[in-house]
């Protein structure tokens, strides 16, 4: 008698702890979140967003195990195009999501800061640190996202310096007098002062096609995306002009998604 209640008793520890130590594990919340950008994920900036920003952001929450992130990431059109993703962040298409801001020169003027500041450096790294504290210390960034429905997380990606790549040798900068040259946006003001070089604005995925078909003669960009798009291919004339690099991706979470997220996780994302 007395072994059957020992046998019972201990049953009821077991299924007692069983359930504790189930409730801890299903205490932890899951967060869907989808992450966005027109951009293929054969992007320099996409790459770093997905292979090291996504698991950095679960490891952190893993350490404490009360929250996870389930991601689902769309990128290259599969929600938006390029220019897109300021409007597709808005509009809720996108949790979370990296803004190439340098397309929205109305929207976002102060993103535009590194772009329009005369000898800006040609290392990334001091870049984007000012622009981080700029958007710190500074509250024009951030209320020009909120605009958007948006809070600012970090300046995801600072370019490394403009070169120029050509469909014919180019010696200096005045051999693009009376040339073509593709860019973005404002960096289109760098051509400020050749006589004659007119700025063809664009994007990465079809400059190739615009230098190929005549469209332009020339294109501003760096050599690691000249290299990811082909570009050099049909400009493989480089000239090293160090233009300066400019701060052109922000990371940005909608508003909306951003007021729901714990605390906790918000700490975690920033």
């Amino acid at each position: 008698m007395r072994l059957s209640r020992r046998i019972a008793l201990a049953t009821g520890i077991a299924l007692g702890l069983s359930t504790a130590f189930g409730s801890v594990a299903s205490a932890q919340e899951n967060i869907n979140m989808i992450a966005i950008d027109g951009y293929p994920d054969r992007a320099m900036w996409v790459k770093e967003f997905s292979g090291f920003f996504i698991p950095r952001v679960n490891e952190e929450l893993a350490k404490s195990g009360d929250y996870k992130i389930t991601w689902q990431e769309a990128y290259g059109g599969q929600i938006v195009k390029p220019r897109g993703v300021l409007e597709g962040i808005k509009l809720g298409l996108g949790d979370i999501g990296i803004v190439t801001t340098i397309f929205h020169n109305s929207s976002l003027p102060s993103q535009g800061i590194s772009a329009v500041t005369p000898f800006v450096s040609a290392d990334a790294r001091i870049v984007a640190k000012a622009v981080d504290e700029i958007a710190k210390e500074f509250p024009q960034m951030g209320a020009e996202l909120a605009g958007e429905n948006q809070v600012y997380l970090a300046t995801g990606v600072v370019l490394d310096t403009y070169q120029m790549f050509s469909k014919t040798p180019i010696n200096s900068l005045a051999d693009l007098e009376g040339k073509k040259v593709a860019g973005a946006g404002y960096n289109l003001r760098y051509l400020e002062g050749i006589n004659g070089a007119a700025g063809v604005r664009g994007g990465l995925p079809n400059f190739y096609n615009m230098v190929q078909t005549g469209v332009v003669d020339a294109a501003m960009l760096w050599p690691e995306a000249a290299k990811t798009f082909k570009i050099a291919e049909v400009a493989p004339y480089m000239l090293k002009a160090d233009l300066g690099a400019v701060n052109s991706k922000t990371v940005t979470v909608n508003a909306d998604v951003w007021a729901k997220l714990p605390d906790a996780v918000k700490d975690v994302l920033q």
